[in-house]
């Protein structure tokens, strides 16, 4: 028997995406037509024994939340839970915190992972190559290639290249150490809470050492790190596994990125799931390119503003009106490095705001015969202007 854990994070965890985390969670955000998550559990649900899913992080319970976990249920017919964390514990923190609800009715092995990626999720290849790989009780990690000057801004992995033994593990390093990165999927057998186990004695020791903690040193010992903290020690001892993907992977960490993960699925759409491309049909909209068009959305064949949107994401209840240009700087990998992955954004970079995607949030109007470059506009804002490289509050 089978779980997966997706790690969905909390409220302070995604103001990167912000105006639009206003309106909907992180984790819920539409990427290729769905929520983000629905690509995660979509692909837990095809795993044979696979029995439950489990949503942990520390987002209050919120209506949007529950609409979606009873919605995936009926539709992939899997048990989904949400368990609240009641402070950030981390990536390892989390699920040790909620060892007892993961290993109840003794899964043999679970899935951890992070909800801000985008993947093919190669979940039987991993169950296969844990097969093959070290003793039954390995763990494995899977991992993909970058180029050298961005995989420092990824756990790097060095692994034995006969048996793809992780042999050494660096989150971040400040010069190159591999070009192997982690890719936040994980295949885990009971024993890893052993080893999350031991890191939390030794953070209580510490805490019962520092005088200082104020009564919150629950908290600081319960905050565990997995690629750090467990990683980093596990690393060469025969535990732990790299499982290698050419597949499809991005971060989502940003709009920006949401944007190139919504394209990355839409390519793999025709293979995955045809019926969510839109099609050239007579009497429609003229489709160029993948396209998904949501079922609320009426299109008529007829219709032309002579607007031009690119590159933006444009929030519900919005305007853009006639002739207006509404365009942003795309972030996506440099197209002619089959390595390269999205470079972390910053939203100031020397004292300017970075290039970036337009984001227009809720109920903005944008009147006709204006431009906006490369801004972010917050909700309810009624436009009267041109705009570039702004915040418009």
């Amino acid at each position: 028997m089978l779980k997966s854990v997706i790690l969905i994070g909390g409220p302070q965890k995604g103001t990167r995406f912000r105006p639009l985390s206003f309106e909907v969670p992180k984790p819920l955000f539409p990427v290729a037509g769905v929520p983000m998550l629905q690509h995660h559990v979509e692909e837990c649900a095809k795993v044979p024994n696979m029995k439950e899913i489990l949503l942990i992080g520390f987002y209050q319970p919120n209506e949007e939340l529950t609409r979606f976990m009873s919605s995936a249920q009926q539709e992939f017919k899997i048990s989904i839970r949400y368990l609240q964390e009641y402070a950030a514990l981390g990536t390892g923190g989390g699920i040790y915190h909620f060892r007892d609800q993961i290993l109840s009715g003794g899964p043999e092995a679970f899935f951890i992972m992070n909800a801000d990626v985008c993947s093919e999720f190669p979940l039987p290849e991993m169950l296969n190559f844990q097969k093959e790989h070290g003793e039954s009780s390995s763990f494995v990690i899977l991992g993909t290639t970058a180029n050298r000057k961005q995989s420092m801004n990824y756990g790097c992995i060095v692994e034995n290249q006969q048996t793809n033994e992780v042999l050494h593990y660096v989150e971040k390093p400040s010069t190159f150490v591999s070009d192997i990165i982690n890719c936040g999927i994980y295949l885990f057998t009971p024993e890893i809470f052993q080893h999350i186990g031991a890191v939390f004695q030794q953070n209580q020791q510490d805490m019962l050492l520092d005088e200082q903690t104020n009564g919150n040193g629950w908290h600081r010992a319960e905050a565990i790190r997995l690629e750090q903290d467990i990683f980093t020690a596990l690393a060469g001892q025969g535990k732990l596994y790299v499982y290698k993907t050419p597949a499809i992977w991005s971060q989502i960490k940003s709009a920006g990125s949401a944007i190139y993960a919504s394209r990355l699925y839409l390519n793999q759409y025709h293979k995955t799931h045809p019926e969510r491309l839109a099609t050239n049909k007579e009497g429609g909209p003229r489709i160029s390119g993948n396209v998904y068009i949501h079922p609320t959305a009426n299109i008529d064949p007829t219709a032309v503003d002579h607007s031009c949107v690119l590159n933006c994401i444009v929030g519900w209840d919005s305007t853009i009106g006639k002739w207006a240009r509404v365009e942003g700087t795309p972030s996506d990998p440099n197209p002619n490095d089959p390595y390269a992955k999205i470079d972390s954004e910053t939203l100031f970079r020397d004292g300017e705001l970075t290039p970036s995607i337009t984001i227009l949030g809720c109920n903005v109007t944008i009147p006709a015969e204006v431009i906006i470059l490369n801004s972010i506009v917050l909700p309810y804002k009624d436009l009267n202007r041109s705009f570039k490289n702004q915040i418009i509050l």
